[in-house]
């Protein structure tokens, strides 16, 4: 199905200077936006696509094998982190025995906890980047694309050893510039199908009900470690999902035995 026929999930913006505003795209808005700036219909590639057109075998996953040809795999992503409640979080999956996808902000997040940062890498989880200040890449000149995706590479790169390979877009915009620059520097880009909307209220018990009714195999559910109420539902919404025969993967694992190329966009 084409993108621009999908009702996409909208992303909370957060306001420079002045922490997170409340306000983000409808998910029909989003949709129209991102037909528009040109991430829509050949220029997505689903995750069962990037499997078909891979060599055959399957990538080890750090909390075992997971082939997720034959699985009914889900990822779980985080944007907008690392934040107070991380750590939290990160006890959560160990236990769960869970990995996750962080997509990190750099400016006030990967700076002010660099330790989960580090913990992310070392416990197994993916970490790729959701740019250095949040600004809408679609709205800002070349020379700044470049500098909000290579500042928190950087920094991600001093803190675990490698740099990101995957980039989630702020609010999903992106565009045939934006693509071209991350192929440029290595990066793909990867949306979601499922949203919690967990900018928007502090009840875990909805947010977790949001989440399981959009879940769907090899979809990509986005959430953020930065809202209170979000932490609390993770433990209830990988329950409910694994009773339901889901089995969590990250992006890469998602993927494989495919591999995110740079300058593609990956969506469900």
């Amino acid at each position: 199905m084409p993108l621009w026929t999908k009702k996409l999930p909208t992303e909370k913006t957060p306001r420079r200077g002045s922490g997170l505003r409340r306000t983000a795209l409808t998910a029909a808005a989003l949709s129209l936006a991102l037909a528009l700036t040109g991430c829509a219909g050949n220029d997505t590639t689903a995750p069962s696509a990037a499997r078909a057109h891979a060599a055959s075998g399957s990538q080890a996953a750090r909390f075992g094998t997971v082939d997720c040809r034959e699985a009914k795999c889900i990822a779980l992503t985080f944007d907008a982190g690392p934040s107070e409640n991380s750590a939290r979080l990160l006890d959560i999956l160990k236990e769960k025995q869970v990995p996750a996808t962080f997509f990190l902000l750099g400016k006030r997040h990967i700076v002010k906890y660099p330790e989960l940062v580090k913990r992310m890498a070392a416990e197994g989880h993916e970490v790729g980047s959701h740019t250095w200040d949040h600004k809408i890449l679609t709205r800002i000149s070349e020379k700044q694309i470049r500098e909000e995706l290579e500042r928190p590479n950087a920094a991600i790169e001093r803190l675990i050893g490698h740099r990101p390979t995957l980039m989630r877009p702020p609010q999903g915009r992106t565009n045939g510039t934006v693509h071209r620059i991350c192929r440029e520097m290595g990066l793909a880009e990867v949306l979601w199908s499922v949203t919690a909307k967990d900018y928007t209220t502090t009840d875990s018990a909805l947010i977790t009900k949001r989440v399981l009714a959009q879940a769907s195999r090899d979809g990509i559910i986005l959430l953020h470690d930065i809202y209170q109420g979000t932490v609390p539902a993770v433990p209830g919404i990988i329950d409910a999902l694994k009773a339901r025969g889901y089995v969590f993967v990250t992006v890469p694992q998602l993927l494989a035995p495919g591999k995110a190329e740079p300058g593609k966009v990956y969506h469900p």
